[in-house]
């Protein structure tokens, strides 16, 4: 069985954010452990597992998201790269349904080798600040916004890019903060840099102390900067090490996430599912 990883929101290699995926046969898929054993063998920030599902239903593949601790509801760079794999392996053309946790999802390549996801706009809600969450952050943000239940963070509006880039967090006293993690965000500080906003993202209650690049976050991040700038078509930069770009077109109740992948490997999963 094929397994490969896959830089996903870059266009070169070793950038953005690497996933894994495997892609089944057929379903049902295997034991959740089992999923959840190759997940942490993996150690990246998530696996993505998918299977065919019959023709003429509501989705064209089943697909789940794992980290190295847990399986989530929601993962953005995964879906990318899964998307990316079956485009480039001609097992799909042009628009794809995954039938997920978090509802139908779809995935569209474009002539450019970029690939669009359309995913649920992450709902905003204003909140206190938990205890202790300024010390285990670094920061003490401007405003705090729980982003719902399939994302499951805490969006952290920071004075500017610079302290967002200064970030250095306790992760262990930060995981008990949210739910997953916790997005801190900035405007840029040049807006003619090529972005819009910076972002960082922090998930050490699912076993990741920093994301390199968060698609699902951004589905929070957009309508949240859309707001603030009176745009709705925006490009995010995740100021992690590996960086990434996320172009976030901002439709009512849909949030629509643009980038590239690029497959790195391409192996073979050796023991059983």
């Amino acid at each position: 069985m094929k397994i490969r990883i896959v830089d996903a929101f870059t266009d070169r290699p070793f950038a953005g954010n690497p996933a894994g995926v495997v892609i089944l046969d057929s379903g049902p898929f295997p034991a959740a452990d089992r999923l959840q054993l190759i997940a942490s063998e993996v150690n990246l920030s998530e696996t993505a597992f998918l299977h065919p599902l019959p023709p003429g239903g509501e989705a064209d593949f089943a697909l789940r998201w794992f980290t190295p601790a847990a399986e989530v509801d929601l993962c953005g760079h995964a879906t990318l790269a899964a998307a990316h794999v079956l485009h480039t392996t001609g097992a799909a053309v042009g628009t794809v349904r995954h039938a997920t946790r978090s509802g139908v999802l779809r995935t569209t390549a474009h002539d450019d080798g970029t690939l669009t996801l359309d995913f649920p706009t992450a709902p905003l809600t204003p909140v206190a600040a938990p205890p202790g969450l300024a010390d285990a952050l670094g920061a003490e943000p401007l405003s705090l916004h729980d982003t719902g239940e399939h994302v499951g963070d805490l969006l952290a509006e920071l004075a500017d890019e610079a302290a967002v880039r200064a970030l250095r967090p306790d992760f262990r006293a930060l995981a008990g903060c949210s739910r997953r993690g916790v997005i801190a965000t900035a405007p840029a500080a040049d807006p003619t840099g090529g972005y819009d906003f910076v972002s960082r993202g922090f998930f050490p209650a699912v076993g990741i102390d920093e994301d390199p690049v968060t698609g699902s976050a951004h589905t929070a991040l957009a309508p949240f900067w859309s707001a603030r700038f009176g745009r709705d078509d925006l490009v995010g930069l995740q100021a992690s090490a590996r960086a990434g770009l996320v172009r976030t077109s901002l439709r009512g109740g849909r949030t629509l996430l643009t980038g590239g992948a690029v497959t790195v490997i391409d192996g073979e999963l050796l023991t059983g599912l």
